[in-house]
Formats: C-alpha cells, sequence, structure tokens
C-alpha cells in the first residue's frame, strides 16, 4: 500500500463481498451492511450490473475465497465466544463489517479494526457518508508498522492481553513479507490460552502445477500494477509446524477441496474456491 492512499485491495475486496450478495444464492457469507459500505455510487454502479467483475474466468473463485474467508472466520469466532473469547482483533481491516452487523450484545465482545492509518481514516470518512454509526465496543487501532508494532498499536488502543483474544487476517499476509507475518503470528502465540486466530495464505509457487502458476502470475502482475505486490507464500506442512512450535496447540490448514466441501458442497452454480490459497486455523 502506498503511503499517502488507502489501500485500493480493501475496496476492491469489498465489492466483490457485496458482488457475492446478488449474484450467489445461496449466499455462503451473507452480510447486509456490504452494499452500503462501498459508497452510494459504487453501490448503484454494482447493482446496475453486478458482473462487472466477471472480466476473467477466475474472477468467480476470487469472489467466493473472498465470501468464504470472512465466513469462516466468523465461525470460529463464534465458537470462540462459546469458550470465553472477549476482544475480536481484526487485522487489515479494510471495509470489513463484523462491527456494523454483529451478533451480540454490546459489552460481550470488544472489537478492535487494525489498519494503517490512511486507510482507516478512509473508512471513517465512508462510514459517515453512507450513515453507518459506530458501536460503543468497536476501538480503531491504527497502527504504522514502520513507526510502532502491533503489540504498540493494540495496547494504546486498549487491548487487554490478559482476554482471550480472536484474530481475524484476511486478504493480508501476500502483502507483507516473510519476516513481519511470522512475528505478527508470534505476537498472536503469546496471547492467553483460548486465543486463536484465522489467516489466509498464498501457496508457495514452487508446489504449483504449471496452469496454477500461470494463474498466479496473472494475479501477481496485476496487484503489483496497482502498486501492492505480493511478498510471501508459505509451504503448508512447514508453515503448521512452525506454527506449533510458536505455541499453538491446535492448528487445522484447510486446502480448497476441502473448504469445497464444507461450504461449497452441491450448489447447482459450481460455485467454488480455485487452489492458490489456503485458510488457517490456529489456536492457543
Amino acid at each position: 500500500m502506498k503511503e499517502d492512499r488507502p489501500s485500493l485491495t480493501a475496496q476492491r475486496v469489498a465489492m466483490r463481498r457485496a458482488a457475492h450478495q446478488l449474484l450467489d444464492d445461496p449466499k455462503v457469507f451473507d452480510d447486509p451492511v456490504a452494499l452500503r459500505i462501498i459508497g452510494k455510487e459504487s453501490a448503484s454502479a454494482l447493482q446496475a450490473d453486478p458482473r462487472q467483475f466477471e472480466a476473467t474466468p477466475l474472477a468467480p473463485y476470487l469472489r467466493a475465497f473472498v465470501a468464504v474467508r470472512s465466513r469462516y472466520a466468523e465461525d470460529e469466532l463464534s465458537l470462540g465466544v462459546r469458550r470465553g473469547v472477549r476482544q475480536y482483533v481484526i487485522l487489515g481491516a479494510g471495509l470489513d463489517t463484523f462491527a456494523y452487523r454483529k451478533p451480540y450484545p454490546e459489552g460481550v465482545l470488544n472489537v478492535f479494526e487494525v489498519d494503517h492509518p490512511t486507510t482507516q481514516t478512509w473508512k471513517r470518512a465512508r462510514l459517515e457518508e453512507v450513515g453507518i454509526g459506530l458501536p460503543g465496543d468497536l476501538t480503531f487501532a491504527p497502527v504504522d508498522f514502520e513507526t510502532q508494532t502491533l503489540e504498540e498499536g493494540l495496547r494504546s488502543a486498549g487491548y487487554d492481553p490478559d482476554k482471550a483474544t480472536f484474530f481475524s487476517w484476511l486478504g493480508v499476509t501476500e502483502y507483507l513479507t516473510t519476516e513481519v507475518v511470522m512475528a505478527t503470528l508470534r505476537f498472536i502465540a503469546s496471547s492467553l490460552v483460548g486465543s486463536g486466530v484465522v489467516f489466509d495464505y498464498m501457496i508457495s509457487p514452487s508446489l504449483l502445477t504449471s496452469v496454477q502458476r500461470s494463474r498466479l502470475d496473472a494475479f501477481s502482475l496485476r496487484v503489483a500494477l496497482a502498486g501492492e505486490p505480493w511478498q510471501a507464500f508459505f509451504d503448508p506442512e512447514v508453515l503448521v509446524k512452525d506454527l506449533r512450535a510458536m505455541g499453538f496447540g491446535n492448528v487445522e490448514d484447510k486446502g480448497p477441496e476441502e473448504i469445497n466441501g464444507m461450504y461449497f458442497k452441491s450448489r447447482k452454480d459450481g460455485l467454488q474456491v480455485g487452489s492458490l490459497s489456503h485458510l488457517m486455523n490456529a489456536r492457543v
């Protein structure tokens, strides 16, 4: 992301999440705020032509993954709340809408949205523009990783390390260096027992077939031209071992076959995720 403007990726992801509400039946991820948060002009354009993002054969796979990663993270968050989780940290929140439609009474779950200050200022302006109010148990935690750590940013926002916390980290790891990704995961691993994280990540190119590699190269070029190049890729087996070594006691890696079996089975429209990304669920 360029320092002087908000993330272009955040808007694109929000548009795909909104398109899922219009195009796919049944919805994998029901988000009643998705169309509002993209802005009035974008919402009108999308409603007039819901398939404006369908320019390539890969578009449905990307839309499916954007939807299902949010669904999976919030499914796991729900289980965490039952176990006693009382803080939810959304890393790289972008235009995430959970805080504005959460199913819990105020006081049950404190939500922290972590993002670069420029993107967060843009989001707050967008929320005001479309008339979405801020709930009392939401805290914005602007963090510029060039000048402060995640721990410093969260603590200054009122994060309590003595409470079990669930972290979601969606659509972010590939834009960071491997070192930053692993440092962030080590911080999460130091959280109170019962805490956990769901994140998605890109598969190491060396593990892909030639066809998958050509798809990856095409995607990589697009995001690089937008000024937000991909940097981190992982081998699932190695990543699972690394997470366990950090102190995560329960680690579950979800590949495309398992994701499709969990959330896209027997669909008449054939919607499913592709093969370039995995979902990881790790609990302390």
